[in-house]
């Protein structure tokens, strides 16, 4: 039996549990997801390298999932663009059952690997194009197929479970395995599974974002000005690279079609001259 779906020992008798114990366990389990995540950190920074050498060939970084995983997947791909200003082409996420399954379970969507592979192939990949499968099991058949068709195309695989010696874990090029162990409620595996694959796929795409120059420092030097958060926090960034003052921040923004490097650049090149 996977472990994902054993029984955990310390919650046997939770529904006789007062509310805090209850809490107390899930949190208690909880860090063992950031344990788990700790333990593959070499084979995560493998992973990450990979990509972004493929990233750098013009090669865009997918995700593939179901359920709890997909999701996942969809909200680490949508946040990309907004945070670093990359393309809305360059991270994708596939979920099974389509953008329905986002708020509404397709769970039989899992076990079609024909889908798996028709849905990755309307992205129109090639071998520069990375796809990083998610299944906490490591058994989906959606996920696994278009993995092994991926790896047929010659693109970059990586595969992220809970599971070793699963079948994901045979047909990726790096198999990324969290072992968070039995669930607090059996096979539930949105909960410290589903933590660990966030912690991994936060790791993937903010490494990859860094290490592809999409980072000055530790600020996020591409944002867009979309609303009025961003632009006050691109005002910010420009007073925290230069050292200028707010009203000379926008200014420097507002005469460089708000590029905060273009900003930063002018201001770095007036206090030359000066």
């Amino acid at each position: 039996m996977k472990k994902t779906e054993m029984r955990n020992p310390k919650t046997t008798h939770i529904d006789k549990m007062d509310t805090v114990s209850m809490l107390s366990v899930i949190n208690e389990e909880n860090f063992n997801a950031v344990r788990a995540v700790e333990a593959v950190l070499p084979t995560i920074a493998l992973a990450i390298d990979a990509i972004t050498e493929r990233m750098a060939q013009g090669g865009r970084l997918i995700y593939i999932g179901c359920g709890t995983s997909g999701r996942l997947a969809v909200q680490d791909a949508a946040e990309c663009p907004p945070t670093y200003g990359v393309s809305y082409d360059l991270v994708r996420a596939i979920i099974a059952g389509g953008t329905s399954a986002m708020t509404r379970a397709s769970e039989g969507a899992e076990d079609s690997g024909e889908m798996g592979i028709i849905d990755f192939l309307a992205l129109t990949p090639n071998k520069n194009d990375t796809l990083v499968g998610i299944s906490a099991s490591g058994g989906a058949a959606y996920v696994n197929s278009a993995l092994q068709k991926a790896r047929d195309i010659g693109c970059l695989t990586v595969g992220i479970t809970s599971n070793a010696g699963s079948g994901i874990t045979d047909i990726v090029d790096y198999a990324i395995v969290t072992d968070t162990g039995a669930e607090v409620v059996t096979g539930s595996t949105r909960m410290k599974a589903g933590t660990a694959q966030k912690l991994v796929l936060n790791m993937l795409s903010t490494c990859t974002m860094i290490k592809s120059g999409k980072v000055y420092e530790n600020l996020m030097v591409n944002l867009k000005p979309t609303n009025v958060k961003l632009r006050h926090r691109m005002i910010t960034i420009v007073m925290d690279i230069t050292g200028v003052g707010e009203k000379e921040a926008e200014r420097l923004l507002e005469e460089h079609d708000w590029s905060i490097p273009l900003a930063a650049e002018a201001q770095k090149a007036g206090r030359k001259k000066k």
